[in-house]
């Protein structure tokens, strides 16, 4: 278990940042499973869904920015784990461009690569591996978004969600996998130890005039859609 611990460039947990967080949350004074739920809780609901600048930033980063997707919300909960002693991996993929549309609008979702890079974060705990996704978005957007399309009661793909039972996702944590956007998943990188290691063979692809679009235009404009999602 030990390299599902290390410290890297981008799970920087002994920034000083990153500590007084674990700290200031009491975090390593709780037992293995209340603060791995209350980790993941936070990461979840209290660093809220949206785009940063980009995939590679380090987790002290995303604590700073105050909000994430897939990526970089789950470098920022593999450094808390990690710096609590709970070994954890990251399994890349990636998904379809369909199951972000209304996060993304007009040309930004025509512009956008057919096959988006996502992962997921993968937690050791009592001798398991569980495969924990729904953290990337926030119970707030969630639910609005229930509250927008009140009459799906079956599948929904769209606004960065794609599950089979749309008013019944699984999103906390029991001691049991959860899942927000895997019904969306087109292809399987496999697992990695860390983000670092997994973003050196896969990453998004763009050509640079549209990865230089997505950084200052299109990102801004997908964080304005979700605000306004989620402030309904």
């Amino acid at each position: 278990m030990e390299r599902y611990l290390k410290e890297t460039r981008m799970i920087n947990y002994s920034d000083e940042s990153i500590q007084n967080l674990i700290k200031n949350r009491g975090w390593k004074e709780l037992d293995t499973y209340e603060c791995l739920k209350s980790i993941y809780d936070f990461v979840r609901d209290e660093i809220l869904f949206g785009y940063n600048v980009d995939d590679n930033i380090p987790a002290s980063k995303v604590l700073s920015d105050g909000y994430g997707q897939c990526n970089t919300k789950g470098t920022l909960f593999m450094a808390l784990l990690r710096a609590c002693g709970i070994p954890c991996r990251v399994h890349g993929f990636t998904i379809n461009k369909e199951l972000q549309k209304g996060a993304m609008t007009g040309f930004v979702y025509k512009n956008a690569p057919q096959n988006i890079f996502h992962s997921w974060v993968e937690v050791y705990f009592e001798e398991e591996w569980y495969e924990l996704e729904a953290f990337i978005l926030d119970k707030n957007y969630i639910d609005r978004l229930q509250k927008k399309f009140s009459d799906c009661s079956g599948a929904f793909c769209g606004y960065g969600v794609a599950v089979k039972d749309f008013r019944n996702p699984v999103l906390d944590f029991n001691r049991n996998n959860t899942y927000i956007q895997s019904e969306g998943i087109n292809q399987d990188f496999g697992i990695y130890d860390c983000p670092d290691n997994l973003l050196v063979e896969h990453h998004q692809e763009m050509s640079p005039l549209k990865a230089f679009g997505y950084k200052h235009i299109g990102r801004h404009l997908m964080n304005h859609n979700v605000k306004k999602i989620r402030n309904k």
